[in-house]
């Protein structure tokens, strides 16, 4: 398992995001039943860095919370069955390490902490929530219907709750 992390960002953390985002990158796969070795980037960006790229990438010029790149498209979401075939072999996996690139995760901590505030929980448990939203994207859900939004929100709260992490 790689997980890459950048932080392009000066926002002071009060606790050791390395250690517990690797821990809901890895729960999130585990619950997901993903069969693989993943490689997964994580940056940590400030509302100004995660803006550009949502400007770029979806056409929108405003900060927002989280920004997920997957990979590969799976459906239904986190059948990895179709990474089985030698042009799958080819284009998803790292050719020196074999393992599967999941894709980016970004994360504006500026947003984050005012979404913590707003719903009067830690900005811990606002980054790793957002952490496992964006692991959950990039293994294929998305929240454009209800029912969607509602397997998704229930994915996120069984990552978190097996990990301890509430709301405060």
């Amino acid at each position: 398992m790689t997980i890459l992390m950048e932080k392009e960002t000066d926002y002071e953390l009060d606790f050791d995001y390395g250690k517990i985002l690797k821990k809901v990158v890895l729960k999130s796969l585990e619950l997901e039943n993903c069969p693989y070795e993943c490689e997964v980037n994580i940056t940590l960006a400030d509302d100004d860095g995660i803006r550009v790229l949502n400007r770029d990438f979806r056409g929108l010029d405003v900060p927002t919370d989280v920004l997920s790149f997957p990979m590969a498209e799976y459906s239904p979401p986190a059948d990895f069955s179709m990474l089985e075939d030698d042009v799958a072999l080819a284009s998803y996996f790292n050719p020196e390490s074999g393992e599967l690139l999941l894709g980016d995760i970004v994360i504006s901590l500026e947003r984050a902490a005012t979404q913590a505030k707003q719903y009067g929980h830690s900005l811990k448990r606002e980054v790793c929530f957002l952490t496992a939203h964006s692991m959950l994207h990039l293994m294929g859900y998305d929240h454009m219907t209800d029912s969607d939004r509602e397997a998704m929100e229930c994915r996120q709260e069984e990552i978190l709750n097996a990990l301890g992490i509430t709301r405060d």
